[in-house]
């Protein structure tokens, strides 16, 4: 997100100087200035796109390995009724493994869905601007055309500069720049040592087979019910 802010930025700094050192056409470089203005809201437009395709693909695999995890548990009841005690063991715990797989996925679903979401709140912000400087476009342009110094013609767009799109560009791009910095302390805060991990994978494992006994226990309980 940094890298298209920053470019974007760097194209409006670029345009304005270009303004002040050929004040004899204002009205072709503010013409200019926004068509650069929007050449990098096409740029911006496809990052989003790309988010919201990721958030998309997420979305489907989620569902996928939450119809898996059905799939397996019906599987499992069928052993159950034929007196299949080991396949259903199987079975069940391969729905666990896949249920497990689905929630971890609609974890990673949800904060893609909340970055994806902040991507377009950007994407509609820069796009909110960018129609305003439109709108100025002509009045700036008469605004300059009386200017009788190039002064009076720097002081003209100091002014449009502090009320047009450029500040709020500059305001967003620290914005974003905070967050991930934000992101990387929460990384940094949840990290853990490896043996910490490798203990917590074998309460786990056993948390995991007990949870297998139980779901197969009932399952046996529920069928003998029918």
């Amino acid at each position: 997100m940094t890298t298209w802010m920053n470019r974007f930025s760097l194209v409006v700094r670029s345009s304005i100087t270009s303004l002040r050192e050929k004040v004899e056409d204002p009205e072709r470089m503010l013409h200019q200035l926004i068509c650069d203005m929007e050449e990098e809201l096409q740029t911006v437009k496809k990052a989003v796109a790309a988010a919201i395709a990721d958030e998309i693909q997420l979305g489907k695999q989620v569902d996928a390995a939450k119809e898996e995890s059905r799939k397996w548990q019906s599987r499992a009841e069928t052993a159950i009724k034929r007196g299949d005690e080991s396949s259903a063991r199987s079975a069940l715990e391969q729905q666990m493994r896949t249920e497990e797989r689905a929630a971890t996925l609609e974890k990673s679903y949800l904060k893609q869905k909340a970055q994806t979401e902040k991507l377009r709140s950007s994407f509609r912000d820069l796009e909110d601007k960018i129609q305003q400087a439109r709108h100025k476009q002509t009045l700036l342009v008469a605004r300059m055309a009386n200017a009788e110094s190039t002064q009076a013609i720097n002081h003209a767009m100091d002014r449009a500069n502090g009320q047009s799109a450029f500040a709020e560009f500059s305001r967003l791009e620290k914005k974003v720049e905070r967050q991930e910095a934000m992101t990387q302390a929460y990384d940094v805060l949840d990290g853990r040592d490896l043996d910490a991990d490798e203990l917590d994978a074998e309460f786990e494992k056993e948390e995991r087979r007990e949870k297998l006994e139980k779901e197969l226990e009932k399952l046996r309980q529920r069928l003998s019910d029918e």
